[in-house]
């Protein structure tokens, strides 16, 4: 299948619209919360001080990730999902390598960190992540802390 057309999106909460932000926060809880079947605190007190990624396809939110910095610590990628409707179009790999590319210019030098899901581990060494802890479970998920130390 060939990748989609897409356009990019960073911007910080604060210049959303209240629709434009309702729209992206019902998306992360239909993804995260409702079709992964995980009750958790997605409003986590993070969203002020993140940069949000979106990749547009027809001004529809495709495919999102959140991007911030963490006090004293490495830039990291969260939040990371396509929306239901635009699966399988390699959307995925095109919004992680738009989030890398966020972070080496905002954050240059400085190494990534994520937490995968775990089934999620060979697509994000493809992008030149390595494991940095073993296997846990947060939120009734396996997941896996990622780094990044190398440019695109």
């Amino acid at each position: 299948m060939t990748a989609t057309a897409y356009g990019v999106d960073v911007r910080r909460m604060e210049s959303f619209s209240a629709v434009e932000l309702y729209a992206l926060l019902k998306l992360r809880v239909d993804v995260f919360v409702v079709e992964q079947a995980c009750p958790y605190p997605e409003l986590d007190g993070k969203d002020a001080d993140a940069l949000h990624l979106r990749l547009l396809v027809d001004g529809e939110t495709a495919a999102y990730a959140r991007i911030w910095r963490p006090e004293n610590a490495a830039p990291r990628i969260g939040r990371v999902l396509v929306s239901p409707d635009h699966r399988g179009r390699k959307l995925g790999e095109a919004l992680m390598r738009e989030a890398i590319g966020a972070c080496e210019t905002r954050f240059p030098g400085m190494p990534i960190e994520l937490s995968a899901q775990s089934y999620l581990q060979q697509f994000y060494r493809s992008l030149g992540f390595s494991p940095t802890s073993e296997e846990y479970v947060e939120d009734g998920i396996p997941h896996i802390d990622m780094r990044r130390s190398t440019p695109l």
